[in-house]
């Protein structure tokens, strides 16, 4: 449990339909059965909990776990693998998920072709609107997301013109399917560095409760997470070293983005071939199935 996770009674209910419902203890939404797809964004990376399926939380987890509140009818699949591209999560998700049945869907998609591989963001959306369409053949809530704003960020805030342009067409493949959107560039708490792992590239588990709540929101599904406060000595110590950004970011290209840049162009088969951390639709707090380690993350 992490700070910005405490007991119902300790937590403000949001308003909307429902909400009296939680506030006894039991989530009310219509939907029974929530399947994740995406990459190293929906499996959780940057928010550690040994405790859980592969060993991170996530602000998939974390939907689920509101959604999932009192709830004995309502399960929930993760699919996403780190470091797979659009194309592959398509490939390897859409089929898995369809056989689950579900009701509700979130895809993530894109993100490491943007940031990699310097993929043209229409062709990249022609792309996801064909899987958007099959995934929406199933009748399920579906929701998509916009790309954050990097703009802060060295080397990838170069990408911001066309994650923009990606971010537009992402709006009208969800107006053509009648999907949701979760909108992470108008998140304005992911400009704060402490919304970011060490990385820059995970989100931290701020940024991924902020991203629960997004998602939950877009919903309209009642709920009782706050926004999360950042402070304290983290804080301050996150804050100075941005603020001697040139030194900062030569030793966050040296430590992360090359090695990482390496690992995308020259990239070398895993020790083990990775799955999913959660492949069946099971009860929100069953322990899954844990992710098969991997040799070079992503």
């Amino acid at each position: 449990m992490t700070p910005y996770d405490k007991d119902l009674s300790g937590r403000r209910t949001r308003g909307g339909a429902g909400s009296a419902g939680y506030a006894a203890g039991v989530s009310d939404h219509p939907w029974h059965r929530y399947v994740a797809l995406g990459d190293s964004f929906t499996e959780g990376l940057g928010d550690p909990d040994p405790r859980r399926p592969g060993g991170v939380r996530g602000w998939a987890d974390r939907v689920a776990e509101e959604l999932g509140n009192g709830r004995a009818d309502f399960a929930y699949a993760n699919l996403a693998v780190r470091g797979l591209l659009l194309e592959q999560i398509l490939a390897r998700q859409a089929g898995p998920a369809l056989a689950l049945e579900p009701d509700l869907i979130t895809l993530s998609a894109g993100g490491n072709d943007m940031v990699f591989h310097g993929s043209d963001p229409d062709k990249l959306a022609d792309k996801l609107d064909a899987g958007v369409e099959l995934l929406s053949s199933s009748g399920a809530t579906l929701v998509l997301f916009t790309g954050p704003d990097w703009r802060s960020t060295p080397v990838l805030g170069r990408n911001r013109t066309k994650i923009a342009v990606f971010n537009e067409n992402i709006r009208a493949i969800a107006s053509r399917h009648d999907a949701l959107i979760a909108d992470l560039w108008g998140l304005r708490e992911l400009r704060d560095p402490q919304m970011w792992d060490e990385d820059r590239l995970h989100l931290s588990p701020l940024g991924h409760h902020a991203v629960a709540m997004r998602v939950l929101d877009a919903l309209g599904a009642p709920h009782v997470l706050v926004p999360p406060e950042p402070g304290g000595e983290r804080a301050a110590l996150v804050q100075g070293s941005w603020r001697q950004a040139r030194a900062e970011d030569l030793e966050w290209a040296r430590r992360y983005l090359l090695p990482w840049a390496l690992q995308r162009f020259h990239r070398r088969a895993p020790v083990n071939e990775p799955t999913a951390k959660r492949p069946a639709a099971d009860p929100v707090n069953s322990p899954g199935q844990a992710a098969t380690a991997m040799e070079a993350q992503a």
